[in-house]
């Protein structure tokens, strides 16, 4: 289960929020917290007036220790334009609930649980509980390529409901769907635009912020070998990043010798780094991290492609190489890869 939210009266240990001394950018006390939410990167605190909840407008910085403001601007999300200006305008029931709890009733704005609980991704359980047998919950193993890596996509995407508003307000999460379904039916992800920098993507439509793996993934090459999340990600560990093993073995496991899409020598002939060095993690080049999920911080991009420095010259958006060799310009980058005799430099290299 993935414990986003927190009652801070119940688990004062998942407050990370330096609450002792006072702070211009924070204007609320923890008395007024009804929720955390997150504390690996950021943590936000949501209060509760009548039978909704709002986000307070501070957020902590976890990395740096600090307070910043937290105001989703004009000109950002979708649904923006559709509530007010002020955090206590927009209710985190159509803008985040629906992902950070199981059930959330639209009518009601009651939930059967906060956080991700096992109905979230395997659908209604209380047949199963009263009699197991595997024609009754949901697996997502045994689902199609699609429908199982719908069960991540209908929380980590970017996207809208295909019908809006429900009950008088617009919702940013998939109403309705249910783990089996097809998302598709439900959801539409943020439209594209090749050529265009924005909030939600860099110009060769990499995605810009956090919550868009999905938005990802699906243009990937992994995505249409009907890869499904799972086949990487250990979904019921609450490690970082869910990986089953660390550094480059995950990779190496799938992307052996004898695979068309392997290594043709070792890992370090391929990445021109030395071995076991940052730069030869596979993740470097090819899941950089430049989607932004709260000021100078950034996830990893799960399109796995790599990103040559001409797209950075054309389009602005950053390649691996001058993101770690921050002192060299993309120019150097560009003639040290047309070096490369491992590598097509038509791929690389322009």
């Amino acid at each position: 289960m993935a414990n986003i939210l927190r009652d801070p009266r119940q688990h004062p240990e998942a407050v990370v929020g330096d609450f002792t001394h006072p702070d211009p950018v924070r204007t609320f006390t923890l008395d007024d917290v009804a929720f955390t939410y997150g504390g690996r990167f950021k943590q936000r605190y949501f209060t509760k007036r009548g039978d909704d909840y709002f986000p307070l407008p501070a957020q902590w910085d976890v990395a740096k220790k600090k307070w910043l403001p937290y105001h989703v601007e004009a000109g950002t999300d979708w649904w923006v334009p559709f509530y007010g200006p002020a955090n206590f305008d927009r209710p985190t029931g159509p803008t985040c609930d629906g992902c950070h709890s199981v059930n959330y009733d639209v009518r009601t704005k009651q939930v059967t649980e906060w956080n991700v609980g096992c109905e979230k991704c395997h659908g209604p359980g209380s047949a199963h509980v009263a009699h197991a047998t595997k024609a009754n919950i949901v697996n997502p193993g045994t689902l199609d390529f699609v429908r199982a890596n719908d069960v991540c996509i209908q929380c980590h995407s970017q996207g809208r409901p295909l019908h809006n508003p429900i009950e008088g307000r617009y919702f940013d999460w998939p109403v309705g769907f249910t783990a089996g379904e097809r998302l598709a039916d439900y959801w539409q992800l943020e439209e594209t635009k090749f050529g265009t920098t924005n909030f939600f993507q860099y110009a060769d439509v990499t995605s810009h912020k956090n919550r868009m793996q999905g938005n990802d993934f699906v243009q990937s090459t992994m995505y249409h070998r009907q890869l499904r999340c799972f086949d990487c990600h250990e979904v019921h560990s609450s490690a970082v990043s869910s990986l089953p093993v660390s550094g480059n073995a995950l990779c190496l496991a799938c992307h052996t010798k004898e695979n068309p899409a392997g290594l043709r020598g070792t890992v370090s002939e391929h990445t021109h780094h030395a071995a076991k060095s940052a730069g030869s993690q596979c993740t470097a080049c090819h899941m950089p991290r430049i989607e932004q999920t709260i000021k100078d911080n950034y996830v990893a991009a799960h399109t796995f492609r790599f990103i040559t420095p001409d797209e950075t010259e054309k389009s602005g958006i950053p390649n691996p190489c001058t993101s770690c060799h921050k002192d060299k310009s993309n120019g150097w980058a560009r003639e040290e890869l047309a070096k490369w005799t491992s590598t097509s430099p038509w791929r690389v290299a322009q």
